[in-house]
């Protein structure tokens, strides 16, 4: 694919070989550093509503009479929610500009939340979720279309990795405040919470400016869209290698509750710090791919930051499943994981959207809903085999992500 910088139209040639003109920087006025911040700050909704109810787990189990797969469950809806609400608001995004569906998905995100602090049972709880999930992916998916509004691929990964590190203060944080509102509160509180970041989010919607709006489109037509983008073996090869990659993410949140409290006896209010001190390694790792993916391209640094996944998953399940090492030999290959997906994420979603400028919003929900529809299932999975809180199931699900991820890759991207 080409492009050419001229002014603030950036003339790309999409996947079938038309060549459009998408914006090609920020609008008049925007600060570039702001408009990191406040998009970073957007897509930090997934990992606020799912990592700072993380410690609350089993204490919601026992509140409610429900069983480990049960509570798990309800993360695993949201996580459904999630992806596929993306279907959603994608479109709407490319339809009615940017800002508008993101505030709309906050309304619904800040209303769920209220209704899961006043859930009165686990299924009740489980339907909120699944709500709480379709709102909270507005502002992320329409957010990585505001940047490709104003970026080229290479640079649109740079920026993105850049978000990654404001979005990192969440699942390094939330973890720490919620163990903390849970001993102070209870588990409702921290739904509470959520409510409150929901609408500070909303305010630093308010301080940017719409970045594009692209032609609107009937329901027919976003089917088309849809087959197109499931019919392009490299929009396909992007999406299903980051997916499955960032599943086995998604295996290690839905495990490591039960794994490190149940099975290793870390108390609650401790667990923040072993969960937050992986988010130190996707951090490091963003920043090196921030500046190394303007020199070595999207390519390299995915197909680098795959392999290695790969091959720490095959370490995690030796050393998890025989229990070689205790907590640290678990805890050390996550922590490297978490760094290795730092290659992945911003690469992985930059090559999504990099063919279709023209509707980045219905490529970025495509890409987030496979990407977050897998994970839901990872970690489903590691509920239902999950017994007293045993590593094997989480490495074993992780480690089956992983070689899914490279596989996908290979055979799709044919690289190596």
């Amino acid at each position: 694919m080409r492009s050419v910088d001229i002014g603030n139209i950036l003339t790309e040639q999409t996947a079938g070989g038309q060549s459009v003109a998408v914006p090609g920087g920020l609008p008049p006025g925007t600060s570039f550093a702001w408009f990191v911040i406040v998009m970073g700050f957007l897509t930090m909704f997934g990992p606020m509503a799912i990592d700072m109810y993380l410690p609350a787990l089993p204490a919601i189990a026992a509140d409610l009479g429900a069983d480990q797969a049960q509570v798990q469950m309800t993360l695993s809806v949201f996580l459904i929610g999630y992806g596929g609400g993306q279907l959603l608001w994608g479109p709407l995004g490319d339809r009615y500009g940017r800002k508008r569906p993101i505030a709309l998905g906050i309304v619904l995100f800040v209303l769920s939340s209220a209704g899961c602090a006043l859930a009165p049972d686990i299924w009740s709880l489980t339907a909120w979720r699944f709500l709480n999930g379709v709102g909270a992916c507005a502002a992320p998916v329409i957010a990585r279309a505001m940047v490709r509004d104003a970026f080229d691929r290479d640079r649109g990964a740079s920026v993105m990795s850049l978000m990654m590190l404001v979005m990192g203060v969440a699942p390094m944080l939330a973890p720490l405040a919620g163990g903390q509102v849970l001993i102070h509160l209870g588990w409702r509180g921290i739904f509470w919470c959520l409510c409150g970041f929901g609408l500070l989010a909303g305010l630093g919607l308010l301080t940017v400016k719409e970045t594009g709006r692209t032609a609107a489109s009937h329901a027919g037509g976003l089917l088309s869209n849809y087959a197109l983008l499931l019919l392009d073996r490299r929009f396909m090869g992007y999406a299903l290698s980051s997916g499955f990659v960032f599943a086995g993410m998604f295996a290690y949140i839905s495990g490591t509750p039960f794994v490190y409290i149940e099975h290793f006896g870390v108390s609650p209010d401790h667990f923040g710090f072993l969960f937050g001190v992986n988010v130190i390694a996707l951090m490091i790792s963003n920043i090196i791919n921030s500046r190394l993916v303007l020199r070595f391209g999207v390519d390299r640094m995915m197909g680098w930051g795959i392999l290695a996944t790969a091959g720490i998953g095959a370490v995690l399940i030796v050393t998890g499943g025989l229990g070689i090492g205790g907590i640290v030999g678990v805890a050390v290959p996550l922590f490297l994981y978490l760094g290795a997906l730092g290659l992945v994420g911003a690469n992985g979603m930059a090559g999504s959207l990099a063919a279709f400028p023209h509707m980045a919003g219905t490529a970025s929900s495509l890409s987030g809903a496979l990407q977050l529809c897998i994970g839901a299932v990872a970690g489903g999975i590691v509920g239902a085999l999950s017994q007293g809180g045993s590593p094997l199931p989480m490495c074993a699900v992780l480690c089956g992500c992983a070689l899914a991820g490279l596989a996908s890759d290979r055979l799709l991207m044919r690289r190596g």
